[in-house]
Parts: structure tokens; sequence; C-alpha cells
């Protein structure tokens, strides 16, 4: 049986009473330790300086009725109980400091005792579940008696019948968004719709996710966000796992995720619990889930399922409650048709989808991003590094033109500033240093020379009389445009190289339908024209 444990905020009013007629008077904190259907294993008695000699009397009281009581006083900075700031500020820095075990212990948050906005915050923090328990609610008997305690109710919320106190107070989801950007302010509008409705989910469910996305473009980082909210919240109580499934290979990848008992296979001296038991209670984050095999895969679906699994070797099932997060940067829907990859275990993965873009697409955020690695290389290297005016410039001049590929994304973009950072005599990034590393960037992102290769046959994609109505400069311009349409993967990025200097000067580019509208016009669509390589 889990412990009660009651969190309430003392009331100068309804708790207060002096000399012995003060056991005639309904008192709403004493009263919860009358009960005789309930044992209050530990009452945290909440209040200000002012109501010190009170806690004293009604800690002593509560022992007197219920010595199996332990009563916990707690003294908050509280200034002015009807200020809401310094209201909500007490009990939310109380609610992050506080010990919750709500594995081992259930607790109910009194809501009759208080100022009207000491009982409105611990409305909200309950709700937003800083404090994980429901609310509690006592009222006097209806006919006073000598020791009657009256009633209590339990109020369990749900939340859909509090959308206006929702909306009016959304700090602690504003909280949850920014700690999964790392108070970063992103500047791209998909982005933000993607991490508002991630905090959103993170918050209301344990259902798997699955993050895609280019390598480096954040996913690790993302995940272990997602646990930090997650546990912020309580909802989580184990640790962070995080495994790249591309690093398991053979009889070892079954071992190292499952866990295997003494003597399974030549070398197993000793039991192994696994990853998944190592994330009982917390979040495993598997990355490049693709590259687990299919065995493996089907030992994955039954675990996520039912939370149960057999070690290798083993004949007992052993259960570990986790939530999942995986990462992939391939197309599991290809790798399903391909048989790479389980339809099951991807239609279970799959309930919560996000596509993390890469950093190419998303230029406006290079600048914010900047500063925020600055600081972290900082702290690797052991020293500040700022830019001047013009070196920043310059760099931001490059980085977010079309010139700058990002292959690693934020891999790429952090190891250049900390090359940057490391290289700046006194902590100055100069002109100079900011135009070498542009310099060792475009050297690193040069394609190697291609075989030389013979024009695009427009004939082949036209017909050979549509072709002949064409004057020459059409003609000519149709072959470059289709040419750099063959070695772009997307659309968009074709758009980008195509209209790489006219893009700067628009407030909202958009070279994909730029792109798409010229094709239409010689009637051909994307898919006409991507890796036409074989046809030059």
């Amino acid at each position: 049986m889990k412990k009660k444990v009651i969190i309430g905020f003392l009331g100068t009013q309804l708790d207060g009473g002096k000399g012995s007629a003060r056991w005639e008077k309904w008192r709403p904190s004493v009263a919860l330790a009358q009960h005789e259907d309930l044992v209050v294993d530990r009452f945290e008695l909440l209040y200000s300086a002012p109501a010190q000699a009170l806690a004293r009397q009604l800690k002593e009281d509560i022992g007197a009725v219920s010595p199996e009581t332990v009563v916990q006083a707690h003294e908050l900075p509280l200034r002015d109980a009807w200020d809401f700031e310094d209201v909500y500020g007490c009990l939310f820095d109380f609610a992050r400091s506080y010990p919750f075990d709500t594995d081992k212990e259930d607790y109910w948050i009194h809501i009759t005792t208080g100022t009207h906005v000491v009982q409105i915050c611990l409305f909200l923090m309950t709700e937003a579940r800083y404090f994980p328990g429901c609310l509690l609610q006592s009222s006097p008997p209806r006919r006073h008696g000598l020791g009657s305690p009256g009633d209590y109710t339990l109020i369990d919320l749900d939340l859909s019948r509090y959308d206006l106190i929702a909306q009016r107070f959304s700090h602690a989801r504003t909280e949850g968004v920014e700690l999964l950007k790392s108070g970063i302010a992103t500047r791209n509008a998909r982005f933000n719709r993607m991490i508002d409705e991630i905090e959103h989910v993170a918050v209301r469910s344990r259902a798997p996710m699955l993050l895609m996305g280019p390598t480096g473009a954040g996913k690790s980082f993302l995940a272990r966000r997602i646990f930090e909210l997650k546990k912020i919240r309580h909802q989580l109580n184990g640790r962070f796992v995080e495994i790249n499934c591309a690093t398991l290979h053979g009889d070892g990848a079954a071992s190292t995720l499952f866990g295997h008992v003494k003597g399974a296979f030549t070398g197993a001296a000793t039991e192994r619990p696994g990853l998944l038991r190592t994330a009982h209670k917390g979040l495993l984050f598997l990355d490049e889930i693709g590259e687990l095999g299919l065995d493996e895969q089907a030992m994955l679906l039954k675990a996520v399922e039912e939370k149960r699994f057999l070690p290798v070797g083993g004949d007992l099932e052993v259960q570990s409650d986790f939530q999942l997060i995986a990462g992939t940067n391939r197309n599991l829907a290809h790798e399903v048709a391909a048989g790479r990859f389980r339809e099951d275990l991807f239609a279970r993965i799959n309930l919560w989808t996000y596509s993390l873009p890469s950093l190419a697409e998303r230029p406006e955020d290079i600048e914010p991003n900047l500063d925020y690695l600055l600081e972290q290389a900082g702290v690797e290297i052991g020293q500040v590094a700022r830019f001047n005016k013009e070196s920043r410039a310059a760099f931001l001049r490059f980085a977010t033109s079309p010139g700058a590929r990002w292959t690693g994304n934020f891999r790429d973009l952090y190891a250049s500033v900390t090359r940057m950072a490391t290289l700046a005599e006194g902590g100055r990034i100069t002109t100079s240093v900011a135009d070498a590393e542009i310099g060792r960037l475009r050297h690193a992102w040069r394609e190697p020379e291609a075989p030389e290769r013979g024009a695009i046959d427009l004939e082949t994609l036209l017909g050979r009389e549509r072709v002949a109505a064409l004057d020459l400069f059409d003609k000519l311009q149709l072959e470059a445009v289709v040419a750099v349409c063959a070695d772009c993967a997307s659309l968009s990025d074709a758009g980008r190289k195509l209209f790489g200097v006219s893009r700067m000067d628009k407030a909202k580019p958009n070279d994909a339908d730029r792109l798409k509208k010229y094709l239409a016009r010689h009637g051909l669509a994307w898919d006409d024209v991507r890796g036409l390589r074989g046809l030059r």
C-alpha cells in the first residue's frame, strides 16, 4: 500500500483557535487526521513566517489526535498571501525541491485552507503536474458536534473541464516549450509548430515517439529534452538511456538491449540486465532504429506492447516499464516495403512521428543557435569567445547563403563554432578567423569531381516535336535547369541553387514553388526530372 501524504497550506482563520475551546471548533487541517477511515502517514504543512506559532500548535494538535501522522512544517518566504506572483513563485520553488516519490506515495493537495490566491495556485500547479497528485477538499460537519471531522472529497482533475483557466494561465506549457528549445528563440515557423505539439504530447502521453531527420539534426538532443520535461513533471522516475542501433552487431545486439543470463553463450560469465531493464521507469532512446535486425525488432515489439521480454538464454520473462523514443534518418515506410523493417513494429512506433528539418532548411535559425553554441564551446575550451561586429556579419552571411551546405547539420555548426572559439586570441573572433573558417567549410563541402557527363536529352523528356518548337534560348535554359534538378535530392534544394541570388531580396522566398511553376510551363513535374543522371 502506498503512503498517504497531504500537502496543505495553514489557514490562519479556519485552523486557528486558543485554549481548550479550539477543540470545539472544526479546524480543516486537524480534522483530516481525525477520520477513522483515513490514515494520513505524513502531513506537509506550509505556512508563512507570521503564522509560525500557529503552525507549532497545529503540529502538536495533529500529533495528539493521530500519533502515526508525521507532520513536517515548511516556512515559505511569502510576503503577501494575496499576491499571485509571490504565492505562485513560493509554491513553485517548493514543488521543484520536494522529493516526490510517486511509486511509493500518493499525494493529496488540500485546497480548503489558505487565501483564495493560494487555493488557485495549488489548483494550477496540480493541474500542471508540479504537484503529482489529486486535489483534496474538506468541509465541516452538517451538525456541529464535539470531535466531528466533517467530510472530505478527492478531485481527480479532468483537464478538459478547465479550458478557460488553462488558457489564462499557460505558464507551465510555455516553460516546457522553452525547455525543449533550450531557450533558443527559433524563428522557423514549422519548427516552432512542431515543438509546440511535441510539448503537448510529451506531458500527456506515454506512447512511443518517432523522430525522423538527417544525421546531426538534433534527434538525440530533443529526446533528452523530452525526458527532462517529463522528469520535471514527475512523470518519469528512471534514467535516460540512449543507444545508437548502428553500433549493435550480431549476437551482441540482443544481449545489449535485452540482457542475458549467465552462461547464455561463450563469454557470458555473469548476468547482464540490458538497456531495456536499465531504462525501467525512465526513457529509452533508440537512435537509428532502422539498423536493428529483424529478430531484435520482434523482441522489441513485445517489450513495448507487453512491458516484458526474455533475456538472451533465459527461460523466465523479465519486466521493464519504459517509454520509447526512436530516431532514424531512413524512410521506415520504404524499409517496410523492402522487407528490412517489421510492419507491426513500424505501426506501433508511428503514432507520434516528427520530421526534424535540416539546418539548411531553417537558415533563419542559424543566428540564434550561433550564440547558444558559442556559449557551449566556451565551456568546453575554458575560454569565453565573442565575434566582433564585422566577423559576425561575415560568418552569418556565408552560413545562411545557398553555398553553405551544412551536411552534418548542427554537428557541422558546433564544430565550426568550436574551431573559431579555440583560435580566438584573447577571446576575440576576428574577421581573419571567420574568413579562415569559411574557407575550411567550403573546402570540406567541395564535391568530388564527377566523370564528365553528356547533356540532358530533352527529347526523351518532351518528345521530338515539342523540343523542335522551342527557341534555342529556351532549350538551353531548360537543359540547364533540368541538369541542376538531376543532381538535387529535393525540389527545395534545386530551387535554392537555381534562385540563390534573387531569393536574398525576397522577404519570404519560395524557391520550390518558383521551380515547380517553371517546370509546369514545359509540361514537366519534379518526378519527371529528379534523378536523371542516366539520361545525361
